[in-house]
């Protein structure tokens, strides 16, 4: 213990960072679940055993344990514990919102006051102390005069009723107001740290005032999602679950308030009633994107005075900007009119409307004035969106709503409303796509996606495309307009792409023929496409992208699919044993299997390619049965499933097939296919979704609800 006590603070809070960072999502990522247990560190990347990081509930519970060791170890894990919040149960979120915002009863802002009163009566005794005067009252009274004169000074930006202690309040008629507009906790105790320092800096040159001790957490804060969260099995009744909802829009904007340092949002379906418009204001309009007309900022944004207090944008503008938002399924009626308010207020050009009835004309037009002279809102901050499943939004507010992101790098539009005229608009900003969903988007056209991805400059160096359409809503893209897409779109001439999906496009094997070298795709999906034959699948990937590892074939080509007999519910046995057959003979032996060497041969064979999962159509999942050899079925917690070699892995940074018995990946492998769908919904491969919060995009791994979305779902 005394050896702990000697180590400096900033080792101990670098060994806290390096266990946080080992939760982190590695790159490359080995495309397979995470397995839990004690699996050793691994040697290289891709790593499948052991795993390349951490599961987040060890990481969590290692910080927690160095929490108790001692005050010192307490103080450099707590960041870190809090830097990434995973809201799950309904109570923990009520504990959380306690612990940040120090309570939502009419007494906080008399705690602030006390809280502020102790703070400055804290660091004056320290910098009274650190002038060699410790035991001078006449001195300790001055800093705390000059700190109360400071900051009630007209530049000061903390109101008089914290600045007094509740007893000593002047009950004049000026302090009574409906609602008191304190700024945030962490506001009051940076302002009261800069004025201490400003007051040394002016009376007694180079002395350094220690900064303020702030117990909430808030700062620490980083990432907020609530894909775990659930109010299911609460035994709650309509009643409470309308009037009495856990997540609203007050609490998840108080801890915003809270959260000056946050860089990653996550919403979902379970709790999108709490989005309204003062939620989205406390999270878009961070940073330089917020600013009080007449004072200078570093971003081009302005915001209308009269939508929100001079005393928001001053705190807002010393909040960092969002990286990362996820809305996969919002769809309520709270966020979509809160969104379309929000892009009305902020980023539409509107122009003057003659009716009289409507309440809202002057604003319209001073905005109108406004955006003239100088455009809309922009947020260059944000560079991942995610609005999968946003089916109620509106295609205009949609439109300028992704527009004014313009350092976009992973974007997923998928079954949204999205119109070819968005594609166009999109192609002449300055975003650069990384990764990019437009799966199932009904309203685009296939002469706008071919556009959009030969011509606009934002679609260049896309390593991650997803196309995805099934048998209700189909790709719009034709024949020639894959031809022309696999011959002039730049991203499939660079060999960069890593993911596609092109299920349910019209792809032939001719125009496979006409596809370049794709030397880094790991996870191609063609699902779909009954016309497609095997050996043309087999034939691209052994000669032009041998390093697939990930193949779905959904309802490709004749020889997976059979007719049913009676009424549909019974499958002719010999027919499930001819598609068997086919798969093994056309897809697996040609690309799986090492061919047969010597005896006397001095090194090992390996296969011509790395396929070792396939997805394919449930019916033929069950026509095969128990599997063949080390191929496996692996069947996820919806209706997805896959015929996996639970014999091959990344091991040490290279895929290595034949894995012995013992192996505790192939164990793990073992395990899941016993499971016979009983697994978390993190379980499967080439995931439906794109993962924004880390930005891993459609390699990436999520479990909780949106797990469910990228691997559980047929859909």
């Amino acid at each position: 213990m005394s050896a702990n006590l000697r180590c400096p603070s900033e080792l101990l809070f670098i060994i806290c960072s390096y266990i946080y960072a080992a939760g982190v999502p590695a790159t490359p990522s080995s495309l397979d679940p995470v397995a839990l247990g004690d699996f050793g560190i691994p040697t290289g990347l891709p790593s499948s055993m052991a795993p390349s990081h951490w599961p987040e509930p060890l990481v969590r519970k290692t910080l927690t344990n160095l929490c108790l060791v001692n005050h010192a170890w307490c103080e450099a894990a707590r960041p870190w514990l809090w830097r990434r919040i995973e809201v799950r149960l309904p109570r923990s979120w009520l504990s959380v919102v306690d612990e940040i915002t120090g309570g939502e009863d009419e007494q906080s802002v008399e705690r602030t006051a006390v809280a502020v009163e102790q703070s400055i009566q804290a660091v004056a005794e320290a910098a009274v102390a650190t002038t060699g005067a410790s035991s001078d009252e006449e001195a300790l009274k001055k800093w705390k005069e000059r700190i109360l004169q400071t900051l009630a000074g007209p530049d000061g930006s903390v109101p008089p009723e914290v600045l007094t202690p509740p007893a000593s309040r002047d009950p004049s008629p000026r302090r009574l107001r409906a609602k008191s507009k304190s700024p945030a906790r962490w506001k009051l105790m940076r302002s009261i740290s800069d004025a201490v320092q400003d007051i040394a800096d002016r009376n007694e040159f180079g002395l350094y005032v220690p900064r303020v001790h702030d117990p909430r957490p808030g700062r620490f804060i980083r990432h907020v999602d609530f894909n775990h969260f659930r109010t299911i099995g609460m035994r709650r009744s309509v009643e409470e679950g309308v009037n009495s909802r856990f997540v609203t829009g007050q609490r998840v904007e108080a801890i915003l308030k809270e959260m000056p340092n946050l860089t990653a949002f996550g919403a979902t379906e379970y709790m999108d009633g709490a989005l309204t418009l003062p939620v989205l204001n406390e999270l878009f309009l961070r940073g330089p994107s917020s600013r009080v007309p007449g004072r200078p900022s570093r971003g081009r944004g302005l915001v209308d005075p009269n939508i929100a207090d001079e005393e928001d944008h001053e705190r807002r503008r010393d909040c960092s900007e969002l990286e990362a938002v996820d809305f996969t399924g919002c769809v309520s009626a709270v966020f979509v009119s809160a969104l379309t308010e929000f892009v009305d207020t902020h980023l539409s050009l509107v122009t003057n409307d003659t009716n009289g009835e409507d309440h809202r004309d002057d604003r319209r037009l001073r905005r109108a004035v406004r955006f003239e002279e100088d455009g809309p809102l922009t947020f260059p901050g944000l560079r991942r969106l995610s609005l999968r499943g946003v089916k109620s939004i509106q295609p205009h507010v949609l439109s300028s709503f992704v527009l004014a992101f313009p350092s976009l790098t992973h974007l997923d539009l998928s079954a949204t409303r999205v119109t070819p005229d968005f594609l166009t608009a999109l192609g002449n900003t300055s975003v650069r796509l990384r990764s990019l969903s437009l799966a199932r988007c009904i309203r685009l056209t296939g002469e706008s996606i071919k556009t959009f991805l030969i011509q606009a400059p934002a679609a260049a160096h896309i390593q991650e495309l997803a196309l995805y359409g099934d048998q209700t809503f189909p790709s719009p893209l034709s024949t020639e307009d894959l031809e022309e897409l696999f011959t002039l779109a730049p991203c499939f001439t660079s060999g960069n792409l890593i993911y596609v999906d092109l299920s349910s496009s019209p792809v032939t094997g001719e125009s496979l023929s006409k596809l370049g070298p794709q030397p880094k795709l790991r996870s191609l999906g063609l699902s779909y496409i009954p016309d497609l034959e095997l050996e043309a699948i087999a034939q691209f990937i052994k000669d032009k992208a041998q390093n697939i590892e990930i193949l779905t074939l959904i309802s490709t080509s004749q020889d997976l699919e059979w007719s049913r007999t009676g009424g549909g519910i019974e499958i002719p046995r010999g027919t499930a044993l001819q598609t068997s057959l086919a798969l093994h003979s056309k897809i697996i032996t040609p690309l799986c299997t090492p061919p047969l060497t010597s005896i006397l041969a001095p090194a090992v064979a390996q296969s011509s390619t790395r396929v070792r999962v396939i997805e394919l159509s449930m019916p033929v999942l069950v026509g095969l049965g128990a599997g063949a050899g080390t191929w496996r079925t692996i069947r996820s917690k919806g209706g997805r499933g896959w015929y996996v070699d639970t014999a091959s892995g990344w091991v040490g940074g290279e895929l290595v097939r034949g894995l012995p018995r013992d192996h505790p990946f192939r164990i793990e492998m073992n395990r899941l296919a016993d499971a016979n769908g009983n697994v978390n919904s993190g379980v499967g491969w080439h995931a439906r979704k794109m993962e924004v919060l880390h930005g891993c995009g459609m390699s990436g791994r999520e479990d909780g609800l949106y797990g469910a979305v990228s691997f559980a779902y047929q859909g």
